[in-house]
């Protein structure tokens, strides 16, 4: 039995799930852990960006705010603004520092994650779901060419933490 949390409590600290009795990650693991999602686009200023249709949805990477620790504000744009590629868009406050949140495209604001400014949390435990920031209409598509893909950010992250 004490085997058995013991193996519990290591996959929640891994984020690895423990299925019909199986270990299986639900990710690929990265040096230091963090989750890295295919399909999205990441600044090196660890923003990330998923591209659907006529919108794009933007937040900070795992990487991020694992550095961050916990995070208790958030300070978002309002619907209607418009962001510039590479430009601060608002602030996530932790219980370490306060950083700056950059736009890895540029566009219209077109939704903000309200959900935010009541659980604030929800950056920690769900960058990419439920902590998601802003959705923008991009005015220059073809930025999302000069982001990187999973596979470079994860060497870029790996090389950042090497220093």
């Amino acid at each position: 039995m004490a085997l058995r949390m013991w193996a519990s409590s290591t996959a929640n600290a891994l984020r690895i799930s423990t299925t019909n009795n199986i270990i299986a990650p639900s990710f690929s693991i990265s040096r230091c852990f963090s989750t890295v999602i295919d399909g999205l686009k990441y600044a090196s200023s660890h923003e990330w960006v998923k591209h659907e249709g006529s919108v794009a949805t933007v937040g900070i990477t795992d990487h991020a705010q694992d550095h961050l620790g916990e995070v208790v504000f958030v300070d978002l744009p309002d619907v209607g603004g418009s962001v510039s590629q590479g430009s601060s868009f608002g602030a996530v406050e932790s219980v370490k520092a306060t950083s700056d949140i950059n736009c890895p495209i540029s566009g219209e604001i077109v939704e903000v994650n309200t959900k935010l400014s009541e659980t604030p949390g929800l950056i920690n435990s769900s960058p990419y779901g439920d902590g998601w920031m802003i959705k923008v209409k991009p005015s220059s598509p073809s930025e999302l060419e000069s982001l990187m893909g999973s596979k470079e950010y994860t060497k870029f992250c790996e090389e950042e933490d090497s220093h």
